[in-house]
Formats: structure tokens, sequence, C-alpha cells
């Protein structure tokens, strides 16, 4: 049996599990994503927030990600070469699949 989950279901599960993990607009960009991947590989996903919160990681900003990963990564090119990544709107933040 599965069961739909929306946007604020998304958001709720992260909150009550794992409040620190994502911003609010890093859960809104990534629970895009994953819908835009179950549409993209005909495949449901299972929301599985432990696991989601193991192979994702969100970044303010191209220094934050420098200072936690490797600053030979000069440029969000030079992510996207090596994972994915996904912008967050309207601002520098962005989320990579953990590599």
């Amino acid at each position: 049996m599965k069961q739909i989950v929306h946007l604020e279901d998304f958001r709720r599960s992260f909150k009550s599990l794992r409040p620190n993990n994502f911003s609010h607009e890093g859960l809104n960009a990534l629970y895009e994503n994953l819908i835009q991947y179950e549409d993209d590989a005909g495949e449901e996903l299972n929301l599985d927030v432990i696991a989601i919160c193991c192979d994702y990681s969100e970044f303010k900003s191209l220094k934050d990600f420098q200072d936690n990963y490797n600053d030979v990564y000069q440029s969000i090119e030079d992510i996207e070469d090596v994972t994915d990544v996904i912008q967050i709107p309207d601002s520098e933040a962005f989320i990579i699949k953990n590599f």
C-alpha cells in the first residue's frame, strides 16, 4: 500500500525527525526534485527521512560547501561534474547528493 506525500507532509516529516537538516526553502526544492525524479524514472519513491538526510546535504553558499568539502570546487558547475546539484531558488543555497 502506497501513500501519496504532499509537500506539507514532506516538510512535517522532516521537521519531526530531522528539523535541522534542511531549510524550509531547501525542503521545497528537494521535494520538487524528488517528484521530478519519480516522473522521469517512472518509479515511486518511499519517504525515508533518515535515508534522504544521509543522501543529500544543503549548503548556504559555495564557500560553505568549500569549507565542508574542498576548495578544488571553484563553481557550482565543478560540483555538478561529480554529483547532482539542486539549486534553491532566489538564493545562493543549494543541495547536493552526497559523494
